[in-house]
């Protein structure tokens, strides 16, 4: 694959600021684009493609309005039917509740799934007490996710509350997102001990029900402190027990053993339906000394009643 297969796409302020931090922690492994209508989404992104949803006698944009930033997005198909041509993977940021993100996202998702791409978003939800933001939210969530083939729900509330325990402030806290999109990209662009590829991806993503992500990092002795680093992730609320897919993809140092290896995805995997299809994948990284890394895709979850 070609770094110009995989795009990692913002959309919305909240969005765009977190793709620029994914983007570069890619290593030239992807390629960016920003979807806004505020030009101060777009600075420090020499390298991406940019398509703002306005002008400049248009100082409010899409505030609040989606319906106004999805006719905007509509009108760009031509545009980004160009950006999306060489596209295999599509990574979506977003925030939704506002009006780019919320109206936007989802059109963009169609347009990129349309041209052949497998698109995975990540849309954060706002705070419990946004209540009219949640309202707008959503709408706009229910139409990303039968647009994306993966939507993983960021809950703002869980994120906030972890970073007031660390003492930073939530929108620094993009560290799990990176660190998701980071280990996805790597996944698919480094050869390692057990390859995966999109084909692989799309097995998995293909299958009915939910899906969400989770990244997990430790050291290679305590797989359980691996899977706890997972579980700590800020997500909406969603039990994956019974999941019928799973694509797990674990990364350590040169020190990493055929029995760390196991033990790690055994641990990651228990919950799982017993005829879950699993795809495992495996790589040696010398960057990660005496870490372990690990990235699930987790999909065919049943909602339940």
């Amino acid at each position: 694959m070609e770094a110009s297969h995989i795009l990692i796409a913002g959309v919305g302020g909240l969005g765009c600021s977190w793709a620029k931090g994914a983007h570069a922690r890619c290593d030239g492994f992807a390629d960016m684009c920003l979807i806004d209508a505020d030009d101060s989404s777009f600075e420090h992104s020499e390298s991406a493609h940019l398509l703002r949803l306005g002008h400049t006698l248009d100082p409010m944009g899409c505030a609040a309005l989606p319906p106004l930033a999805e006719q905007r997005m509509r009108g760009y198909s031509a545009l980004a039917r160009t950006v999306l041509e060489p596209v295999e993977l599509v990574l979506l940021l977003v925030g939704l509740g506002g009006g780019t993100g919320t109206g936007a996202a989802h059109e963009f998702a169609r347009q990129a799934r349309q041209s052949g791409a497998i698109v995975v978003a990540v849309a954060a939800l706002p705070f419990d007490v946004q209540e009219t933001r949640a309202s707008i939210a959503e709408e706009g969530l229910h139409r990303l996710e039968k647009n994306a083939h993966v939507t993983v729900r960021l809950s703002l509330e869980r994120l906030a509350r972890q970073a007031r325990e660390r003492g930073t402030a939530w929108q620094m806290g993009a560290e799990w997102i990176e660190d998701l999109v980071e280990g996805l990209v790597r996944t698919l662009m480094r050869m390692g001990l057990i390859n995966l590829d999109l084909m692989d991806l799309r097995a998995i993503v293909e299958k009915k029900g939910e899906a969400t992500m989770l990244v997990g990092i430790g050291k290679p002795d305590d797989p359980e402190g691996i899977l706890e680093s997972a579980m700590m992730a800020p997500l909406a609320e969603l039990d994956v027990g019974g999941a019928q897919g799973c694509l797990i993809q674990v990364e350590g140092g040169i020190g990493m053993t055929i029995g760390q290896l196991e033990e790690v995805a055994n641990m990651f995997t228990e919950a799982l339906d017993p005829n879950a299809q699993v795809i495992l994948g495996a790589r040696v990284s010398e960057d990660l000394e005496d870490t372990i890394r690990v990235v699930t895709l987790l999909s065919g979850i049943q909602s339940k009643p």
